[in-house]
């Protein structure tokens, strides 16, 4: 039986849940121990699938094709896991699970409620992942705040769980010192409340990690510890990182939260190993170079819609062992403005997957100006349809030229909807989803890069590359260097009278990892560089 952490949050959300719950399953790695993740969100939707990045941040896919939280995204980049639909489960999946038991007469006549029911399917979930998984440590993120109402039956759930195995369970509660500017003073007090809360609800939490902006002084851990009934030792400092988010682990590890996560679980741990996580410090820290990217996208205001991209793209920097800075532009700025004012002596231009019109012809521009100028480019997803739509409209003459869902009635349909996808009518998890299998062709830019003949991806889309238009493509210079062998559809276009010119269908950026970037992220980043050499050579 796995031993189980449940890692909550009080005071306020945004505290960094995910990103312990990943440190904390780093630095157990870094003992010897095998690690999986599970994520519960009170929401009610049945995934985040159809919530705009507005609501939610980006969405997350696993190779099964879950369409999931953006920790999950956390969750495999810090820890050796593959993550499925399992590991991801929202209030909306739990009372449909329920609901359509009773529907089936499963309860035999009994009135359904929160308690025992809806705890139950909660509790059963858990047990899942850890029958199914065979590892040492279950980590399970409650989402949401101690003290939301939504959140009730997810926290009695964990305190039956806790009670049902005792000694197999350990209680992390994440929660806020704030800084008083006016008394230049760190308060404990909203810490005291939350604990409060959740004794309350019957969860008497083993560790405390305070998110704090300074270390917290000794002092104030006594008084934690004093007040929430809680070991002074189990009391952890976690200070604002300002440079990157995995140097969390090596604070987390300085602080002393595996040595008391191992001992109060008696977990079978070897001394700590920070070599391989080390490498990814050593690779932040001293930079031999920096080189500057741009993002043409949609949301780039917002910090978490693209969170998957951003951080494969520092994980391409760290690759090559370079700092990258990323120029941030709006489709739309470019749309209004062209694209030389925002584009101008980049050392690369990528531009993301998304939905809707809003900054499709700015995108549309920046992939022409990077073509023209021998700039290195890298499409994903709606990048490459872009990348389509441009290369018809200016290579080949194609006037109107244009992806059905910005045009329906284009006269030549680049892109379109998947015959299957023609009579889908409800949104959530309809699209195409999670890894499938793609052919490199031979001698071809991806081949290179990949150093692979067939690799695996994952989708997340509605519409593909117009087959039909594949012969002119290629004659004008377009080539399709990755092909899906089953089915025929274009998953990687490239063009070889070109420095670096790639884009592809999937999304690479979801299995890019620290410690083992994306070849694509990788190989891009490298052009980068070399461009921005020459420029400046």
């Amino acid at each position: 039986m796995a031993k189980v952490i449940f890692v909550t949050g009080g005071v306020c959300s945004s505290l960094g849940k995910g990103v312990t719950a990943s440190s904390l399953g780093t630095l157990l790695e870094g003992h010897g121990l095998s690690v999986t993740l599970q994520k519960f969100d009170p929401y009610i939707n049945v995934d985040p699938g159809t919530m705009s990045p507005y609501q939610h941040g980006e969405v997350y896919v696993t190779d099964d094709g879950a369409e999931t939280d953006l920790d999950l995204g956390h969750y495999e980049r810090f820890v050796n896991c593959d993550l499925s639909a399992i590991n991801s489960v929202t209030t909306g999946q739990i009372y449909k699970a329920v609901i359509e038991r009773e529907r089936r007469g499963e309860y035999l006549g009994q009135t359904v409620q929160v308690i025992p029911h809806i705890t139950s399917e909660i509790k059963r979930r858990i047990r899942m992942v850890t029958e199914r998984n065979n590892r040492d440590v279950l980590i399970c993120e409650i989402g949401g705040t101690v003290g939301d109402i939504e959140g009730v039956p997810f926290l009695e759930a964990i305190r039956q769980f806790g009670h049902e195995d005792k000694g197999n369970t350990l209680f992390i509660h994440l929660t806020l010192i704030p800084h008083i500017s006016v008394a230049d003073e760190m308060k404990t007090k909203p810490t005291q409340h939350s604990v409060r809360t959740l004794r309350e609800i019957g969860i008497f939490p083993d560790v405390l990690v305070c998110r704090c902006r300074e270390a917290l002084t000794e002092e104030m851990k006594r008084k934690i510890a004093l007040f929430c009934d809680v070991e002074e030792r189990a009391i952890i400092s976690a200070r604002d990182i300002r440079s990157s988010i995995y140097e969390i682990p090596t604070m987390f590890h300085n602080e002393g939260l595996d040595r008391v996560v191992i001992e109060k679980l008696n977990l079978p741990a070897h001394d700590y190993d920070p070599s391989s996580w080390q490498e990814v410090l050593d690779a932040i820290q001293k930079p031999e170079g920096e080189v500057e990217i741009a993002f043409v996208g949609k949301y780039t205001t917002l910090k978490d819609a693209y969170k998957s991209i951003d951080e494969a793209l520092h994980h391409g920097g760290y690759g090559n062992k370079y700092k990258l800075n990323v120029r941030k532009v709006e489709g739309e700025d470019i749309e209004r403005e062209g694209p030389g004012k925002y584009l101008q002596g980049v050392g690369g231009i990528l531009v993301p997957g998304g939905f809707g019109t809003r900054g499709l012809e700015g995108k549309i521009k920046a992939i022409q100006y990077a073509r023209e100028n021998r700039i290195p480019f890298f499409g994903i997803c709606l990048g490459m349809q872009c990348a389509v739509v441009e290369f018809a409209r200016n290579v080949l003459g194609w006037e109107g030229a244009n992806t059905t869902e910005a045009e329906p009635n284009s006269p030549y349909p680049v892109v379109s909807l998947l015959t299957e996808q023609l009579e889908v009518t409800s949104l959530g998890g309809t699209m195409r989803l999670g890894k499938e299998p793609c052919d490199l062709a031979p001698n071809s830019l991806a081949r290179a890069v990949y150093g692979e003949e067939r690799i695996g991806e994952r989708h997340r889309h509605r519409y593909e590359f117009n087959p039909k238009y594949r012969q002119e493509f290629e004659h004008a210079g377009m080539r399709i260097s990755g092909v899906h062998p089953r089915r025929g559809l274009a998953e990687i276009i490239e063009i070889p009278d070109h420095p670096w010119f790639l884009a592809c269908q999937f999304h690479p950026e979801f299995t890019s990892r620290p410690r083992r970037p994306h070849p694509l992220f990788k190989g891009f980043v490298r052009a980068s560089i070399e461009h921005q050499a020459r420029q400046k050579g």
